[in-house]
C-alpha cells in the first residue's frame, strides 16, 4: 500500500430546507452547479457535484430539504433526499448555527439513527453567530448523536470549507476516480440550464409563484461554428394568474428573467446564447404523476 493512497467516494449533503446545502456545494466545488435562493425548497432534484483533488475525488450529492411534505411534488423531494442516504460513504448533516436549531433537527436525527453511514455535523452560517453561542451549540448537539466530527463553516463566506473538504477526504475509502478530472457534475447541460432559469424565477417572484414553476427545455441547438447556442425553454405554471405575474407588464418580468438567466448560462457554456422563454399553463402539474414524470420529477 502506498503512503498516500488515492481516496474516492460519495457524500450526501442533507438538512432542512434553506440551511445552505446548495451554497455549500457550490463553495466546495469552486463553481456554481446548484441553484440557490433565499426561499426554502429551491432544490428539487438530487445534484451530483464532483470535487477533484490530486489525492481524492469526492462526489457530493446535494439534496432537497427534508420537510413535512403535503403535495406530490414535495413528497418526491423528501423521498429524493432520504434515498440519498443509501449507498454513500459519508453524510454531511447541515444545520444552521443558531440556538433554536437543536430542537428543529430531531426528525432528521431520528432518520440518521436508522443508518450506519458515518455522519459529520456541519454548523453553517457561523458568520451570523457569536463564538460563545457557537460553543454552546456544539455542546448541545454532541450528546444527541455519535457524530464523527462537528465542523463550523460559513458556506457564504468560505470560512472552514477547506478544512471540511480535508476531513471528508480522510473518511473516504481508497478507490478510483469515478469521473474525469475536468468535469464538475454528471448532470446534462440541459438540466443545469433549466435549473438556472428556475432559479431566476425563484429570486424574482414571490408568494406561491416560484413553487408552481417547472422549466422544460424545448430546443438546444449549437451553431456549426460553435459561437452561438440557441435555447428555447418553457416556464410551466399551474394557473393563469401565475402566468401573468411571470410575464409582467408589457413582458417586463419575463425579459428580466431571461436577461439574468442568459448571463449565467453563457458563463456555464462558455459561449454566446440566444435564449427564448415561453410561459405555459399546465394546470395542477405538481399533483399529476404524469406531469411530474414529464418534468423530470420521477
Amino acid at each position: 500500500m502506498s503512503e498516500n493512497p488515492f481516496r474516492s467516494g460519495f457524500v450526501s449533503i442533507i438538512g432542512r430546507p434553506n440551511v445552505g446545502k446548495s451554497t455549500l456545494l457550490n463553495r466546495m466545488l469552486g463553481d456554481k452547479i446548484a441553484i440557490t435562493s433565499d426561499k426554502p425548497q429551491t432544490t428539487r432534484n438530487r445534484v451530483h457535484g464532483i470535487c477533484n483533488r490530486h489525492d481524492a475525488q469526492v462526489i457530493f450529492i446535494d439534496t432537497p430539504g427534508i420537510h413535512q411534505a403535503r403535495s406530490s411534488l414535495n413528497r418526491y423531494m423528501v423521498e429524493t433526499a432520504l434515498t440519498s442516504l443509501n449507498g454513500v460513504d459519508l453524510v454531511l448533516f447541515l444545520v444552521e448555527a443558531d440556538s433554536s436549531s437543536v430542537g428543529r433537527e430531531t426528525p432528521i436525527l431520528d432518520i440518521l439513527k436508522e443508518t450506519e453511514v458515518p455522519v459529520i455535523l456541519v454548523l453553517n452560517k457561523i458568520d451570523r453567530t457569536e463564538k460563545e453561542k457557537l460553543l454552546e451549540l456544539i455542546a448541545s448537539f454532541a450528546p444527541l448523536y455519535p457524530f464523527r466530527e462537528i465542523i463550523p463553516v460559513s458556506a457564504l463566506q468560505g470560512d472552514g470549507v477547506e478544512r471540511l473538504i480535508d476531513l471528508v477526504c480522510r473518511y473516504l475509502p481508497e478507490g478510483p476516480r469515478y469521473f474525469p478530472e475536468d468535469i464538475l457534475t454528471d448532470q446534462p447541460e440541459r438540466f443545469i440550464v433549466a435549473e438556472i432559469i428556475r432559479e431566476k424565477v425563484f429570486r424574482m417572484t414571490r408568494d406561491e409563484v416560484p413553487y408552481s414553476v417547472a422549466v422544460t427545455i424545448e430546443s438546444f441547438k449549437e451553431r456549426d461554428d460553435g459561437r452561438l447556442i440557441s435555447i428555447a425553454a418553457v416556464i410551466n405554471v399551474e394557473r393563469d394568474s401565475q402566468k401573468g405575474i411571470i410575464i409582467g407588464k408589457r413582458g417586463d418580468m419575463l425579459k428580466k428573467i431571461g436577461m439574468q438567466a442568459r448571463k449565467d448560462i453563457e458563463q456555464l457554456l462558455g459561449s454566446r446564447v440566444f435564449l427564448e422563454l415561453f410561459v405555459r399553463v399546465t394546470r395542477d402539474w405538481s399533483e399529476s404523476k404524469k406531469m411530474l414524470k414529464e418534468f423530470g420529477y420521477e
